[in-house]
């Protein structure tokens, strides 16, 4: 294990080591802390980044494995975390923190650079994250350490809705049908995305309870689905809307009929909307939710490696990849 003393000698640092289930309290704490300390220095005096879910900090670290990591100092308090997440050759990070008494000293970039190694060497061809696009501050920080800016994410919202659709669900199939929709699922993701597997994500939701996963077949076939979590992403908050964490859709007909099974969906689940991180360069997924009376709720900056972009949206189909839990 490494350890990191700053010029301030004191505390000293130790790390990484693994994030076990009885640190997502001390995890949540330092989020919750970091994010808010942003935000003032953002502008934003008074405004708080409430604790999330933790059902869903378990998703996040089983999901990440050994990209699921904290630094401690010598007291044995959480210093920092980061989650590095990997589905197939895709790999990003998120969320990551350094408590707010330890920033400045060195201890963002270690994290970073942690979770950059790790995905490298686990094979990732694209590696990147997201970050607020009005914080100069971390877009500057990222770009030192070789990453670049590409497009805004877009949260764009729909109302749930009541449709005719036949809504077909993996957790409502027998065992066997489901492990072969899930490599129907995996088959599509890699024919769209050559390397990308969503499949770890399909499990850990259905095996956590968080969500589902909605699928839309055509001729007995997988076309599209989209990976959903209907659980409450802050501590102690009603359900309130489904968020959508992965959407792959054949073609541009599959997509907007897959919408339409995402609003019923929603419906179903007692909600009041969806909610659909749309990358930037899916302009045409994007035009067609605004169309139908979608709106954007929040924008994140997606920021790539510079060795590791991403592949553009294909001409027919999309694929949007969610890079916040």
């Amino acid at each position: 294990m490494a350890s990191l003393r700053t010029w301030r000698s004191d505390p000293v640092i130790t790390g990484p080591e693994p994030i076990q289930p009885d640190d997502i309290a001390a995890v949540n704490t330092v989020f919750s802390d970091a994010f808010s300390e942003r935000y003032r220095k953002d502008g934003m005096v008074g405004v708080r980044v409430p604790f999330l879910n933790p059902l869903i900090w378990r998703y996040a670290i089983a999901g990440a494995g050994a990209g699921a990591v904290l630094w401690r100092t010598d007291r044995g308090t959480v210093a920092a975390f980061n989650i590095a997440h990997r589905s197939g050759l895709e790999g990003w990070m998120g969320p990551l923190a350094v408590a707010p008494e330890l920033q400045a000293r060195g201890m963002g970039r270690t994290i970073v650079e942690f979770g950059m190694e790790h995905l490298r060497s686990s094979g990732c061809r694209v590696i990147g994250l997201e970050t607020m696009p009005r914080t100069m501050d971390n877009i500057g920080f990222y770009s030192q350490l070789s990453f670049v800016p590409g497009p805004l994410t877009m949260t764009v919202t729909l109302d749930a809705a009541t449709s005719d659709s036949a809504i077909t669900l993996p957790s409502r199939l027998p065992v066997l049908d489901r492990d072969d929709a899930m490599a129907e699922c995996a088959d599509l993701t890699d024919a769209m995305r050559a390397g990308y597997d969503f499949t770890r994500e399909m499990r850990i939701t259905d095996s956590l309870a968080l969500g589902d996963t909605v699928l839309l077949r055509r001729d007995e076939a997988i076309v599209a689905f989209a990976i959903c979590h209907s659980a409450p992403l802050v501590e102690g908050r009603a359900r309130d809307e489904v968020r959508v964490l992965k959407f792959v859709a054949q073609t541009d007909g599959d997509a907007l009929q897959l919408v339409t099974h995402l609003t019923e969906y929603a419906r179903r689940c007692g909600t009041r909307r969806v909610a659909i991180r749309v990358q930037g360069d899916a302009t045409r997924l994007y035009r067609a939710l605004i169309k139908r009376g979608g709106r954007v709720r929040w924008t994140d900056l997606r920021m790539t490696l510079a060795s590791y972009p991403e592949a553009a949206q294909p001409d027919d189909g999309v694929m949007l990849s969610n890079w916040e839990i």
